[in-house]
């Protein structure tokens, strides 16, 4: 019986009230619904935050020469459309779809084609410039070539490739190594080199 009286005795004990904490939302969040509200200056935050990651993205798939343009049209159609995201924590995800599909028209309605053979990879010598790299880079499946130019053009971490294009850490991680695994030997460097 006296288990039985400490138990209820527990249940009608009152603790002190205290008022719930206050849920901090991810910046993302309080720029987007500021900007919906009417505050358009608040989107020039949301560009500074997302514009390597829109930079990359198409720096990966289009020519570098368009790159700059394009990042510019895909931040205008995004403020434009903003109205449709439905959920304003995946603004990054968001975006990065966006680029991806701009991408995607830009060579739809692109006339002018080169292909890009293994043989240029051959013809030239294993000390390459950055330029070069990036070509290989791009010449990579689009999971690799992505996550490689976000982490080594655009300075992003694994950990903030995934937060902002809503992949896993371990598809990042996994799109890092194997896209690295791929990278090297297209450059050609032996076991010897890629220790060093």
């Amino acid at each position: 019986m006296l288990e039985a009286e400490s138990t209820a005795d527990m249940l009608f004990m009152t603790q002190p009230f205290s008022a719930p904490e206050a849920i901090e939302q991810p910046l993302e969040v309080t720029l987007v619904k500021a900007v919906l509200s009417g505050e358009r200056d608040r989107f020039a935050r949301l560009y500074e935050m997302y514009a390597p990651l829109v930079h990359g993205i198409l720096l990966a798939r289009v020519p570098r020469g368009e790159v700059d343009d394009l990042v510019q049209d895909i931040f205008l159609l995004a403020l434009r459309k903003l109205h449709t995201l439905r959920d304003a924590a995946a603004f990054g995800p968001w975006i990065a779809m966006i680029a991806r599909n701009r991408a995607m028209d830009f060579y739809r309605s692109s006339r002018e084609t080169v292909e890009v053979t293994e043989q240029m990879a051959i013809e030239r010598p294993p000390n390459r410039t950055a330029r070069e790299t990036l070509d290989l880079i791009c010449r990579l499946p689009e999971a690799y070539r992505e996550t490689l130019v976000l982490r080594f053009v655009e300075g992003m971490t694994g950990p903030e490739i995934a937060a902002r294009t809503g992949l896993t850490p371990a598809s990042v991680r996994v799109n890092l190594h194997r896209g690295m695994k791929l990278l090297r030997e297209k450059i050609g460097a032996s076991p010897r080199e890629r220790t060093v």
